[in-house]
């Protein structure tokens, strides 16, 4: 690959940052999901600019982009698709559904009934669609953005762990600071900068850096670092169910893209503490004398990063 791949994530961000003020951190951590094929999930209050996010994203790498709004009455042929007879040919052909997009904002999937949510997570782990025994695959790159807003809860269906744990990340964006927000008033006066932003990317520029992440160095001590953070996971006392097999996995592979990011071709024991609370924490039970005392997932994994020794 002739790119320097710190130098294209950075433009890329640097371009998202012309929509999405003042949440770097935030834009990194969607990227670094992004290069690692990992699908995301952004549970965050209304109107702090989620679907900004997802579309400046995919502006920015010229990628396809569809936004599917969850709704109680939505079906899972809405989402996969479905074989409508051609009395002409006298064949079923296959009318595709709206997941067939590079980059899909799965908005507020909490809701929608369990089946539907499940039609989608089928797909988000497989990569295709199957309508009457044939398959079909959706477009790469592929990664799907769900939203869900953690405030309401009336007519909703919280997606269960084990669906969880096929997000890759979990990502907030929360307010703006005071003076990014002023910033924002005078950006967005005239016009949405989101509809004039331009792709500083391309969709083969993106599936090259998505193989180069395979190619960045982890240190058997390192990944024996991932194995103890992660099983320690399981054994914390707050945790009734802790992360899985995957959540290794998943914890590898954004050391990686992050080490990437920095510009390095090996991970490093900070890269792993990184991405440890985006990449674990959704994928955590607490016990309901946790939840009594206000204890969040999230503290529960700076608890085990501080308690477990960091290879040198």
């Amino acid at each position: 690959m002739q790119e320097n791949p710190s130098a294209v994530l950075n433009e890329i961000i640097k371009n998202v940052e012309h929509v999405i003020i003042g949440k770097k951190e935030t834009i990194e951590l969607a990227l670094c999901a992004f290069l690692c094929q990992g699908h995301v999930l952004i549970e965050d209050v209304p109107g702090v600019g989620k679907t900004s996010l997802v579309y400046a994203i995919a502006k920015s790498f010229g990628c396809s982009f569809k936004r599917i709004q969850f709704t109680p009455d939505i079906l899972p042929s809405d989402i996969t698709g479905f074989s409508m007879y051609n009395q002409k040919t006298g064949e079923f052909e296959y009318q595709q559904g709206s997941i067939m997009a590079q980059i899909i904002l799965a908005d507020e999937i909490n809701r929608t009934s369990p089946k539907t949510q499940s039609s989608l997570l089928e797909v988000m782990e497989e990569n295709q669609v199957t309508i009457d025994g044939k398959t079909y695959p959706v477009p790469q790159p592929f990664t799907v953005f769900a939203t869900q807003n953690p405030v309401e809860h009336l007519g909703t269906y919280p997606l269960p762990e084990a669906q969880l744990d096929r997000f890759f990340m979990r990502l907030a964006l929360g307010y703006p600071e005071a003076s990014e927000e002023v910033n924002m008033l005078d950006r967005f006066n005239e016009t949405s900068p989101l509809e004039q932003l331009q792709a500083v990317s391309n969709e083969t520029s993106l599936m090259a850096l998505q193989k180069t992440v395979h190619q960045v160095h982890v240190a058997p001590a390192v990944n024996a670092y991932i194995v103890n953070l992660v099983r320690q996971t399981r054994e914390h006392a707050s945790v009734t169910l802790g992360a899985s097999p995957r959540g290794s996995l998943c914890l590898h592979r954004a050391a990686q893209a992050w080490a990437l990011y920095q510009d390095r071709k090996y991970v490093t024991p900070d890269d792993v503490i990184k991405m440890a609370i985006p990449v674990l924490a959704h994928r955590l039970v607490l016990s309901q004398e946790a939840k009594f005392k206000k204890q969040s997932p999230e503290q529960v994994i700076a608890q085990i990063i501080a308690s477990v020794k960091v290879p040198v």
